[in-house]
């Protein structure tokens, strides 16, 4: 006869890996200097395969704008959200990070079974979830999940650059690149800038 231990442990898992709508997650945006952290979680449609989804970064600029558009019209549901540059700076970068995951998963208009979150860590969410490390290249909704919020990301960066042309974020995208570093050294922080992030932080101290 199973002991009561294992049957919960059985019971767990069947609750776990109980069949229903699968959201994937994926996050864009957490090595720059400036600029929210953005996260999507998307349900794909079966009915309406999507082809082409790969990780983000493995995409073109033209075949993400693409898919972004495809994947809001075929998925079941999508949800984009964001953490600021201010909850970054309070929080630290992961955990405003899986801010932003709590909220897309959290957005969606239905709720999942199971959330599939690219890489080792998984927010706190009220439905089960699990981490796939280099998710984004092998679960279609994580793949999907990374698209949107890649390009949502990308556009959040040309409206920086129309505000603050003068530190190039249309191009280098928020990263540390020299350029960026040097438009830093000449103009300082803008208000989009991670006040935490040490290049951002050195510039302040008198």
């Amino acid at each position: 006869m199973r002991s009561r231990k294992f049957l919960r442990a059985e019971q767990l898992g069947l609750v776990f890996d109980a069949p229903g709508l699968v959201a994937g997650v994926d996050e864009a945006g957490r090595g720059p200097l400036a600029g929210p952290v953005v996260a999507a979680a998307v349900m794909l449609d079966e009915l309406q395969p999507i082809r082409g989804l790969a990780d983000s970064k493995a995409l073109t600029a033209r075949k993400r704008e693409k898919l972004f558009d495809e994947i809001r019209a075929k998925a079941l549901c999508c949800c984009i959200a964001e953490a600021s540059a201010a909850e970054i700076d309070q929080l630290n970068i992961l955990q405003a990070t899986m801010l932003a995951m709590r909220r897309a998963v959290e957005g969606l208009r239905l709720k999942p079974a199971k959330v599939l979150v690219d890489g080792n860590r998984i927010p706190v969410l009220k439905v089960p979830a699990e981490a796939i490390v280099k998710g984004d290249a092998k679960v279609k909704a994580i793949s999907a999940a990374s698209i949107l919020a890649k390009v949502h990301r990308d556009r959040l960066c040309l409206a920086m650059h129309e505000a603050h042309p003068q530190y190039g974020f249309d191009g280098h995208k928020g990263y540390p690149t020299p350029e960026h570093l040097a438009a830093l050294r000449t103009h300082g922080a803008c208000p989009e800038h991670r006040r935490s992030f040490a290049p951002v932080r050195e510039l302040l101290i008198p």
